[in-house]
């Protein structure tokens, strides 16, 4: 493989390349098309979804050269002064280009003042100057700024779509994937291209030209999914103290608690997904492993009592409160007790 980070490697260039995102590429293909192009823009959402490389792609669509395209981390660059040297900078001609294009990233990070010193300039900016300010946190940008901007909320991509752009990236790799590991890689991504990319380069590297779904959750630090499964059968059957000593199996093979949680939630979600819509569960389960698919359509199609909505809210809740816990393990043993107590 190449020493080159793969979400680099594979970036995408134009608008076609995208995933994920056909609502934003139609309606700034749409403002190109048409000339219509606005003086700010907004890109709201979660890390690893595209914001950035979407700026980056919308500057070389408008002709802007790289000398006239000024990449910002607000992160870095977040007070007054930072933001008066870029208003005494915008007035300045471009050098190639039409236009110059400002791609302020993480700006939720700018202070009060900044964000003062900078609403001046959003409110009447030379016709040569677009900018495009990129954010996680939308709710700590001030108002102002926001109604100032064309706004654009990037979603999420669904697992079935990451399961995809990991499936071809290996293949691309010359990497064979086992059965389930695209699928334990895009759990593990949390609706994040990047963060997906960046663990399949750290099981291929590891793990080779051949990888198995052992492999992998062994390099990720994921639970094997004989662990899961032992949880399920034990939510199941009502065998609470089972499950509370398969927790404590896992504690002590250093599994993460999130990770194990969260590897739970999907499972769960996809046993009741086929008890009550199989229709839908089709696409949850096509990238499984033989093994996998053979236990959730068994568990589904058990008469337990314990596996319904009540006890998936009973994980979300755990999920929730994970980030805070003292104990890590803590959330899923009281969930867990709340279900079979």
């Amino acid at each position: 493989m190449s020493d080159q980070a793969l979400y680099r490697k594979y970036r995408p260039e134009v608008f076609a390349d995208l995933v994920g995102q056909e609502h934003i590429v139609a309606s700034l293909e749409g403002a190109l098309s048409s000339g219509k192009i606005a003086h700010a823009y907004l890109f709201s959402g979660g890390r690893g979804t595209g914001k950035t490389t979407s700026a980056r792609i919308l500057a070389s669509a408008l002709g802007t050269s790289p000398s006239d395209t000024y990449e910002i981390d607000a992160a870095s660059n977040n007070g007054v002064d930072d933001i008066r040297e870029l208003r005494e900078n915008v007035g300045t001609l471009p050098f190639d280009s039409r236009f110059k294009v400002y791609i302020i990233d993480e700006v939720h990070m700018l202070s009060k003042a900044a964000f003062n010193a900078l609403l001046k300039t959003l409110e009447e900016p030379p016709a040569h100057v677009i900018f495009i300010l990129a954010t996680t946190e939308l709710e700590k940008v001030p108002e102002t700024i926001i109604s100032r901007c064309q706004t654009f909320v990037f979603r999420k991509p669904s697992e079935s779509t990451l399961r995809t752009v990991i499936e071809k990236t290996a293949k691309k790799e010359k990497v064979t994937l086992g059965a389930g590991v695209a699928d334990l890689i895009a759990l593990l991504a949390n609706g994040s291209f990047r963060d997906a990319l960046g663990t399949l380069q750290k099981v291929c590297t590891s793990g080779g030209d051949k990888v198995s779904l052992e492999q992998a959750a062994r390099i990720t630090g994921a639970p094997s999914s004989t662990i899961v499964h032992d949880i399920m059968d034990a939510i199941a059957r009502g065998a609470l103290s089972e499950a509370l000593t398969t927790v404590e199996r896992a504690r002590a093979s250093n599994i993460e608690p999130k990770i194990l949680l969260g590897l739970l939630l999907h499972t769960f979600r996809r046993v009741l997904l086929l008890k009550v819509a199989p229709s839908l569960a089709k696409g949850e389960i096509d990238g499984l492993s033989e093994e996998e698919k053979v236990f959730l359509i068994k568990l589904s199609k058990s008469d337990s009592v314990h596996i319904n909505s009540n006890a998936l809210l009973a994980l979300l809740d755990a999920m929730s409160t994970q980030k805070y816990a003292y104990i890590e393990e803590l959330p899923l043993e009281l969930a867990l007790m709340k279900m079979l107590g």
